[in-house]
């Protein structure tokens, strides 16, 4: 299918179309939202076209495509009974033709709003004098007029009145519905024009200049014909619409629905209610949900056709690509939704056994959507310890291999029959086997924004990590109630006061997960302080702390002789066993000689922080 076939780049007069919203020829689809400009919008508008500047393009799409149904209503202001087919839909500009129709081509004043989002109704006028004066601002030309055609001061009192035609012609201001209405122009010009003199002359120069801008204004239009595909619909208005709703997959997907009497943004709204009851979980998008469907739907059309004995390349394929997306059909949906609800429930379960328990910690957001469809996939059977700890590997994989931070639809598709077909005793997925960590990457592990720092965080947790006050386990409960976060062991201020590389300080060697009470105590002491404090203060012993801090990975000698090259040593190796014991595999231990690889401090050096 060629470009040429798909759309076309033309022009149309104004009049015709106004003319075609008003018959109901163009409408608009339902998703896009409620026309919003305000009168200065509306005023800069038409001054626009007043002197025949350019207004942007309108983008129309040929209804009839069995693929892209839209549901259709009629723009602000049209009222048709019977509501006919529409020909076309406004995918970009509906602001534009919206404020124009109301303007020029309804019959009643404008609903609009004011500078203080308040709604008001408004007649267009020209001023006749400023807008034939070479000199001034259209913008000032044109006027906007109460409903009844009466401005008031602030005690009420009528200050200016134009509720007749006479009125208006006294005061030298010319409606501008009436330039696409000829017997009333006409009507009105004789009023105007009744006793000559200057009045006259102005008639004959905006006859001659401004009334014919309006009738002969010609509008760049896109117009995208019905063989237009769905993907191409929503990639074309994302590129060109700026000004309306972001046409997101899954607005398409709610418009094509809608044509099928089901709405899916309110269907929507109660799943994503349901999901966000879980902490893990409000940052799911609906794209993340939809993503889960398409996995699981294409794998239910892959299977029936290997089933029917469909060779495996000639197979659809398990996907979950924007395109897939957008040919997810409602049955699909229906299907799918309530189980994939349930997935990623059972996700944020397992998110908690990981210690992760709060949006902000999830090392990747996008590795839900092949967790929650593996989840909707195994049901009862993805509870067990052995399947558990075989998701837990492939997680920890992702996490610290750091695979699910660019282009991922096609990893996802690889990950969902791979995990399936290892968890019943097939070969490792992919995720797995690629999946590698550089020792050197612990020191540029320094803020949330990486995906391992987040997940060294909640491993340390889930491994036994201790409060360093209460010495108890941190729970889902412990986790809210005392605040727990990423806190220096060795604190800021004492690695300034003792000229410690900043860039060891803040590295993640030197952080653990620690309670918002203790880190107070903590304070900028240096450790053998605050082990003395936290011992005053709580009465803790000695052994006791040391199994909290071994807990952490961390040395308790070396904390309480404040030495932190050994304590930041023997910490850095303890860290990369750990990391191997939960990714199931060996770390290749490059030597390195003392300080900070140079690779990695020009990393550092050049890193936004």
């Amino acid at each position: 299918m060629t470009a040429e076939t798909t759309f076309d780049s033309t022009k149309q007069s104004l009049q015709d179309i106004l003319k075609d919203i008003k018959a109901g020829k163009t409408q608009l689809p339902d998703f896009q939202r409620s026309w919003v400009w305000d009168d200065n919008h509306v005023k800069s508008l038409l001054a626009s076209v007043s002197v025949s500047y350019p207004i942007g393009a309108v983008m129309l799409l040929e209804t009839g495509n069995p693929d892209v149904r839209f549901r259709p209503r009629l723009v602000e202001g049209v009222v048709l009974d019977p509501i006919p087919e529409p020909e076309w839909l406004i995918l970009d500009g509906q602001q534009r033709l919206t404020s124009l129709f109301q303007a020029l081509f309804y019959g009643k004043p404008a609903k609009t709003k004011d500078a203080r989002r308040n709604i008001i109704e408004r007649w267009y006028y020209l001023h006749i004098p400023t807008a034939l004066d070479p000199n001034a601002d259209q913008e000032d030309a044109i006027l906007s007029i109460p409903a009844n055609k009466k401005i008031l001061n602030f005690r009420g009192e009528i200050i200016e009145d134009y509720s007749t035609v006479e009125l208006e012609c006294e005061g030298d201001i010319f409606p501008l519905p009436l330039v696409f209405d000829f017997p009333a122009l006409t009507a009105w010009s004789g009023v105007y024009t009744k006793n000559g003199g200057d009045k006259f002359q102005n008639w004959l120069k905006l006859g001659q200049t401004i009334i014919p801008r309006f009738q002969g204004y010609q509008v760049p239009l896109i117009k995208l014909f019905k063989t237009t595909p769905k993907e191409a619909v929503c990639q074309v208005f994302e590129k060109v619409n700026t000004g309306g709703v972001s046409l997101t997959v899954f607005e398409l997907l709610t418009a094509t629905y809608a044509a099928d009497d089901f709405n899916l943004r309110d269907d929507w709204d109660k799943r994503d209610k349901e999901l966000r009851t879980a902490k893990i979980l409000k940052s799911v998008k609906s794209d993340d949900f939809l993503q889960a469907i398409s996995l699981l739907a294409s794998r239910k059309r892959r299977m029936q056709a290997l089933d029917s004995g469909v060779e495996s390349k000639k197979a659809p394929a398990i996907t979950c690509k924007r395109r897939d997306l957008l040919r997810l059909t409602l049955q699909d949906y229906k299907t799918w939704a309530e189980d994939v609800v349930k997935g990623f429930k059972n996700a944020a379960k397992f998110m908690h056994i990981q210690r992760i328990f709060e949006a902000r910690d999830l090392p990747y957001r996008t590795q839900l959507v092949p967790l929650a469809a593996i989840f909707t996939l195994l049901g009862d059977e993805g509870e067990p310890d052995t399947i558990r700890n075989k998701i837990a590997r492939w997680f920890w994989c992702g996490v610290f291999g750091e695979l699910y931070g660019g282009a991922i639809e096609t990893r996802f598709a690889k990950d969902l029959p791979e995990l399936f077909a290892w968890i019943n005793n097939g070969p490792e997925p992919a995720t797995i086997v690629d999946a590698n960590f550089a020792p050197n990457r612990l020191y540029s592990l320094r803020t949330r924004n990486s995906a391992a720092y987040k997940g060294l965080y909640a491993l340390l947790i889930k491994d036994g990590g201790l409060d360093f006050r209460t010495g108890e386990e941190i729970t889902f409960q412990m986790y809210f109630d005392e605040h727990i976060d990423i806190h220096h062991i060795f604190p800021q201020k004492y690695c300034r006061d003792n000229s410690i590389d900043p860039k060891k300080c803040d590295c993640v060697i030197n952080k653990t997960g620690i309670a918002a009470k203790t880190n107070r105590i903590i304070g900028g002491n240096a450790p053998s302080e605050y082990l003395a404090k936290l011992k005053k203060s709580i009465g803790i012993e000695d052994a006791r702390m040391d199994e909290i801090l071994r807990s952490h990975v961390i040395e308790p000698e070396s904390l309480r002789n404040d030495d932190f090259d050994a304590f930041f040593n023997k910490r850095e190796e303890a860290l990369l066993d750990r990391i191997e014991k939960a990714m199931g595999k060996l770390i290749a231990r490059e030597a390195v000689e003392d300080g900070i690889p140079p690779e990695v401090i020009d990393y550092l050096e050049n890193e936004d922080l």
